[in-house]
């Protein structure tokens, strides 16, 4: 195989050693699907990411995205760390406007805005979301050892995808938030035939009062127990909060907590808007560049 550089990246962090770890290794199109998978469960992290060419095709950097498990179409805090290596490591210039990437969901445009208060952000428009069934609150609450009154009944308990679907659960408070554990046995007979397999539950009271939302997102089936940041699921959630008027909205652009439960506290901003019957989303956060080094 080679030496490989790879980088050890935090992203929707405000600070070193927060945020979602990400692994991100260059010169990946000489390894087979099973060496992918194989450094991908070595690393460990939420996700790891392979940059197949370090020149452009079709306007965009050609990536794939792993998780200890498997291989996943589309994933937030990998598309904006790798974007972030890209940028700094690849292309060796930081006034990049912009950057696409070429993903098994499609072409994934990320841009950096440089004029941020304490660092650049990274944006990604995500695409359009799909609304899929709706869920039991009995079952749901059964699943996640929480009360039926710990789900907030107002609105729907729904599957969501913008590339990769999330089951959303809204919750009642900060509480019902902190004692969510998953019941695993329940978890994979539950996901069997189900389109959606991860589980994003939220409520609007945050640990922070600078912020708007609380998250957190399970996904054994991935092989994350939790995951401190996930943006693909809260790019799903920018687009529920926006399609059920949850704060009596049709645009949003709100702050995004998650990751407080595991010690590793994470910032998300999402921008959402229903126009002409269509949702536009965009994730943006920050991504720090903690460690590199050479794969051998």
């Amino acid at each position: 195989m080679g030496k490989m550089p790879f980088y050890i990246v935090d992203v929707f962090a405000e600070e070193k050693y927060a945020g979602n770890q990400l692994a991100v290794f260059r010169s990946g199109n000489g390894l087979g699907d099973n060496e992918m998978q194989r450094i991908a469960r070595e690393m460990n992290f939420s996700e790891t990411t392979f940059i197949l060419s370090e020149t452009r095709r079709d306007g965009g950097f050609d990536v794939r995205i792993f998780t200890p498990g498997e291989e996943v179409p589309f994933a937030g805090h990998p598309t904006l760390g790798t974007a972030h290596i890209i940028r700094t490591e690849v292309l060796s210039r930081k006034n990049a406007n912009g950057i696409k990437l070429n993903l098994k969901a499609g072409q994934i445009p990320v841009t950096f805005d440089d004029n941020a208060q304490r660092g650049t952000i990274c944006w990604m428009r995500q695409i359009e979301p799909v609304f899929g069934k709706t869920v039991n609150a009995k079952i749901i609450s059964s699943l996640l050892n929480l009360h039926s009154d710990d789900i907030d009944n107002r609105f729907p308990i729904e599957e969501v995808s913008t590339g990769l679907p999330h089951i959303l659960v809204p919750l009642r408070g900060l509480d019902a938030l902190k004692r969510a554990r998953v019941n695993k046995d329940n978890y994979f007979e539950f996901i069997k035939n189900r389109w959606a397999k991860p589980v994003l539950i939220f409520c609007a009271e945050p640990h922070n009062p600078q912020n708007n939302i609380s998250v957190r997102m399970f996904a054994d089936c991935f092989g994350i127990p939790e995951d401190p940041a996930t943006g693909s699921g809260n790019g799903c959630l920018a687009g529920y909060l926006v399609r059920h008027r949850f704060w009596g909205k049709d645009e949003i652009d709100v702050r995004a907590e998650q990751g407080y439960e595991i010690g590793r506290p994470s910032l998300l901003f999402l921008k959402a808007k229903q126009e002409n019957g269509k949702i536009s989303i965009s994730v943006g956060g920050r991504a720090i560049t903690v460690a590199k080094g050479d794969c051998v």
